[in-house]
């Protein structure tokens, strides 16, 4: 895991034209939260090479900061910050300072149990036995606001799509999309949503753990160019109770060399027998799967009926009232615009987990040959209560506790996540449902409004 020489004299060299002063080593951990030690420009070229220590225990660490009892996590030891030199970026938002992301190594050089990137990569070699690549993007919803009086107050009031409420974060939002084209990400779309103050963007589908790492400097842009404004950015996934929630969907496909294979364009649909099989994967695991990507306390004030994000168990074509949505595809470009996008999913997740246990939930599927139910073409909560249980349309868990319940009960999961990352994940998040469950509402807000 020792990065090549000659990749590091390109950042090196980088920085220095830079005249870069810090290089920040990102991780998310199993709170979600994205986090960072930084090297000077002394001595940068040993820690690109030898990475950053950090103490085990922050991968138990909750987002309260608040250190959980897991074994082997505690106060002894250590792993390094090892970075991966292609995701070297200068932050336009953050001055005199760049940024790379890491794996989590142990001493001895091997991936961490712990390591949730690896976690993804193992899953992504899974795939590749099967000479499949998953491509996914994340669409990210956002809250832009101001802080006033120690209140969180939307910089808008303007209605979904509205040119007026593009006006009012105009300035935000043009230094948001040259700050992601300096990092060469690609923007894709971005409007004004149907919550006051809510925003959103999508970005082009890469390979998943490059979706996955673009998704951290995502929400790190998102974050730190709102600062440069005086503004408050927050994905939390419902910042205000009387508000929209903030989904982050991720829209996927398999990939075989440059073949979609979910495309099948003589099936009604156009949708693939693969494809079929991958989604009923999703489905068989998708309350399990809900605690790695609607993980936190808040998701679940989201993740209500009739309020798009899907709360029961179904899929459906264009049904934004569905968990799993297969989108339509766009015209002379039916190939390429084959996908289908799981909507319970935001950004409190760690991204890694999240399309990691997606991988693992379709690969279930497909290699059972499973076959999805009938699809729901309505808005399921308008299906009479005796039909959707014949039919199997039960709602997803209501709870951040129901959820890391299916999750530990799933053993497709539990095993795709090893049992060192599995039981530090379920520690985590249970001592947050712990702490909010304790707590009242104002608590809940302070707790993930200016945290995710």
């Amino acid at each position: 895991m020792v990065a090549l020489a000659a990749d590091i004299d390109e950042v090196v060299r980088k920085t220095d034209e830079a005249g870069l002063r810090l290089i920040r080593f990102l991780w998310c951990g199993n709170d979600g939260t994205v986090r960072a030690k930084a090297s000077s420009r002394h001595g940068l070229e040993r820690r690109l090479e030898s990475g950053i220590g950090l103490t085990v225990a922050m991968q138990a660490m909750n987002g309260l900061d608040q250190l959980q009892p897991v074994e082997g996590l505690g106060p002894v030891g250590e792993i390094r910050l090892i970075p991966d030199l292609t995701t070297f970026r200068i932050l336009p938002y953050a001055p005199e300072t760049g940024a790379v992301v890491t794996d989590h190594v142990d001493l001895d050089g091997e991936a961490a149990a712990v390591c949730q990137r690896s976690f993804l990569k193992r899953m992504e070699a899974r795939l590749a036995e099967r000479g499949l690549v998953l491509r996914a993007a994340f669409e990210s919803e956002f809250s832009l606001a101001t802080q006033e009086d120690g209140q969180f107050v939307p910089v808008d009031s303007g209605l979904c799509f509205s040119t007026i409420a593009m006006t009012a974060a105009q300035d935000y939002a043009n230094e948001l999309a040259a700050a992601l084209d300096a990092q060469e990400i690609v923007l894709e779309q971005y409007y004004a949503e149907l919550g006051h103050g809510q925003q959103e963007i999508s970005i082009r589908h890469r390979p998943a753990l490059q979706a996955a790492d673009e998704q951290l400097l995502v929400r790190e842009t998102i974050r730190g160019v709102a600062a440069r404004h005086g503004l408050v950015a927050s994905l939390a996934p419902k910042p205000w109770p009387d508000n929209a929630g903030n989904g982050a969907h991720v829209h996927f496909s398999l990939w075989e060399g440059k073949r979609n294979i979910f495309y099948d364009g003589a099936a009604p649909d156009l949708l693939s027998g693969e494809a079929r099989s991958f989604i009923a994967g999703l489905l068989e695991h998708l309350p399990g799967l809900c605690g790695l990507t609607a993980p936190s306390f808040n998701s679940y004030h989201r993740i209500v009926p009739q309020h798009w994000a899907g709360a029961f168990m179904c899929w459906g074509h264009d049904n934004r009232e569905a968990p799993v949505r297969v989108a339509s595809v766009f015209g002379g470009l039916e190939e390429a615009s084959t996908n289908a996008e799981l909507k319970a999913c935001d950004a409190s997740c760690n991204p890694y987990l999240a399309l990691g246990g997606l991988i693992a939930a379709g690969l279930d599927g497909l290699e059972k040959g499973l076959e999805p139910p009938e699809p729901v073409e309505v808005d399921p909560a308008t299906i009479a209560e005796d039909e959707r249980a014949a039919r199997g349309i039960t709602e997803l868990p209501a709870t951040q506790a129901e959820a890391l319940d299916a999750l530990a009960a799933d053993p497709v999961l539990i095993a795709a996540l090893g049992s060192v990352l599995a039981e530090s994940y379920l520690a985590v998040r249970r001592s947050e449902w712990a702490a909010y469950s304790a707590g009242d509402a104002a608590f809940e807000q302070q707790g993930h409004f200016a945290k995710y």
